[in-house]
């Protein structure tokens, strides 16, 4: 028996237009992407991470990123506080919004990384671009992990799509299972991508880690997957991981 079934009556797919214009930023990234123009892993302290979603985004400005995502595990307090960050940034700051703004305030898209069971490995599926009212999604986003079918990542992987998002899995080269076995596991029950610019080794000055990249490249193109990037960042500054 699969360790991943389908789910019995798979619901719909739609697609949000946040994941339409996220699939064509996922289409054009590579290597030098991140972390100073896109960066689509990062953490705060509404799970694992020690950053206010305050203090990300200030970060985020400052940097000049183009778009983000952040992806706490399983909820999304910290989008909520950021999106209204933005909005109160935009307020303070009229002078600098606009046709003639001296600044630009990133993308900020909808984010969560949710523990999943893949070929019988414990994973991490990150959800972009969902809608986050969708009542499928609703489940993954209780601050805890889900248990039973509902970990399964044909399970994850179809609500987030279900709700209009892209299904991503994460760090792919992390896990005691090899990566080719778990992105052609991902694969088969439909995953839009993988997390294929990660820098595994921390790096004082990110960057994709060697090798590991070019294998996940190797396997992404092979399955026709999109490709994310993203510093999985738990730490005080948002170009490193720690």
């Amino acid at each position: 028996m699969s360790a991943n079934p389908a789910p019995r009556s798979a619901p719909p797919r739609t697609a949000t237009q946040d994941s339409l214009l996220l699939k064509d930023i996922f289409q054009s990234i590579d290597a030098q992407s991140c972390p100073k123009t896109y960066n689509f892993h990062m953490h705060t302290h509404c799970s694992d991470g020690r950053l206010s979603p305050e203090e990300l985004m200030t970060q985020a400005l400052e940097i000049g990123l183009k778009g983000l995502a952040i992806t706490d595990h399983h909820t999304l307090k910290a989008y909520d506080r950021a999106r209204q960050w933005m909005e109160d940034w935009q307020w303070r700051n009229p002078s600098h919004w606009g046709r003639k703004a001296k600044k630009v305030l990133p993308r900020l898209w909808t984010g969560v990384e949710i523990t999943s069971l893949l070929a019988g490995t414990e994973v991490h599926i990150l959800g972009y671009a969902f809608d986050s009212k969708h009542p499928i999604i609703l489940p993954y986003l209780q601050h805890t992990a889900p248990r039973g079918e509902e970990k399964q990542a044909a399970r994850v992987i179809a609500a987030i799509q279900a709700a209009g998002g892209l299904a991503v899995l994460a760090h792919p080269v992390r896990y005691r299972t090899a990566e080719d076995i778990l992105i052609h596991a991902a694969a088969d029950l439909n995953i839009d991508g993988v997390e294929t610019y990660y820098a595994y080794d921390n790096p004082p000055v990110w960057r994709p880690s060697p090798g590991k990249t070019q294998r996940v490249m190797a396997l992404a193109s092979q399955r026709q997957l999109l490709s994310s990037c993203g510093t999985d960042t738990h730490g005080m500054v948002l170009t490193r991981r720690i």
